[in-house]
């Protein structure tokens, strides 16, 4: 009380000294500003919840149990993720075919789309034509994508091979030979590259011209203006098409399945069950053995195990993309 009194006799003779707020009254505000933060959040907290908070704790509760989708599940304990990570014979060249499509493919992508964005941003003339013509195949759904580029490397009747033939180029098989299949997705992956393409030149073009100005003056040439200018304000875009890549290529499954099954020239049927990985396994991918263990074989348990270990490598490797010391951005001092 002395205090007050103390602080409200410093006070002008104009000025009233602050009314305090009841503690009952205090808290009454707080909790509706929560239940209003909360109001806001709440779509958001229900499609995480509906949409992979439940989906992810199912998936782990199957992993444990044998079911089949017919009978009611049985619990098994480990049994499933010993079949899976000991017993099963597909699934480590499954993940190596992942692994790799994941380094080279998204590498490449980065590569090839930021090298398209740089060219189109210096053309002066046609740009737009240009653009378009980048971004069209971009717009081609997946499975008519595939379907074109399967056809032409056809190593018969292809017009790919009949063009490196007449100029006396060996044509591999592309998609029948094991060792090309992989490249040929990549390849059909580069032909889409248009997404990457917009994102790359939007961050090229909002670079500010006075740098490049001043680092002119500095007499650097076009590979020091890309190193010292233009490389340090698109490295967050470069980060982040790497680690949406990464989750995007670790869930490859049509262009792959896709492909391997009009190479080998099955004719699909309505009661055709599809084994993927033609040729050889070598275009098999974790999310395709998902598919055929959960659908086509109805081991639900393994596949949720699988469904688990490439969710677990997915972190890992976006984890360590997203610190700065080990991915594109420079350590803070």
């Amino acid at each position: 009380m002395a205090s007050t009194s103390a602080a409200s006799a410093s006070l002008p003779a104009h000025v009233s000294p602050p009314v305090p707020v009841p503690a009952p009254a205090l808290r009454r505000k707080r909790n509706r500003e929560r239940l209003r933060t909360l109001g806001f959040l709440s779509p958001w907290l229900v499609g995480f919840s509906v949409f992979f908070g439940y989906p992810l704790i199912a998936t782990v509760y199957f992993s444990f149990l044998h079911y089949n989708q017919i009978k009611p599940p049985e619990f098994v304990g480990l049994r499933n993720w010993k079949y899976v990570l000991t017993q099963m014979p597909l699934f480590g060249p499954a993940l190596a075919n992942t692994l790799w499509l994941v380094v080279v493919m998204v590498a490449l992508r980065v590569v090839f789309g930021l090298g398209i964005g740089i060219l189109v941003t210096k053309i002066k003339s046609g740009a737009g034509f240009f653009r378009t013509a980048f971004y069209l195949p971009y717009l081609a759904p997946p499975v008519a994508a595939t379907v074109t580029f399967v056809f032409l490397l056809n190593p018969g009747t292809g017009p790919v091979n009949e063009i490196l033939g007449a100029i006396g180029i060996p044509a591999p098989e592309w998609f029948n030979d094991p060792g090309w299949a992989k490249p040929s997705l990549v390849m059909l992956s580069l032909w889409g590259i248009g997404d990457l393409m917009v994102i790359f030149m939007a961050a090229l073009l909002d670079v500010p011209r006075e740098q490049y100005e001043a680092a002119e003056l500095d007499g650097a040439g076009a590979w020091g203006k890309f190193r010292y200018v233009t490389w340090p304000s698109i490295t967050p875009i470069v980060l982040f098409a790497v680690v949406t890549g990464v989750v995007q290529t670790m869930q490859y499954y049509t262009q792959a399945l896709v492909a391997g099954k009009l190479a080998s020239g099955v004719s699909i049927g309505p009661a055709t069950v599809i084994q993927p990985g033609y040729p050889d396994h070598s275009t098999l991918t974790v999310p395709q053995l998902v598919y055929s263990l959960g659908f086509q074989n109805f081991n639900t348990g393994a596949a949720c195990v699988l469904s688990l270990a490439l969710f677990v490598i997915a972190m890992a490797v976006t984890t360590l993309l997203m610190r700065k010391r080990a991915g594109l951005l420079p350590a803070e001092d």
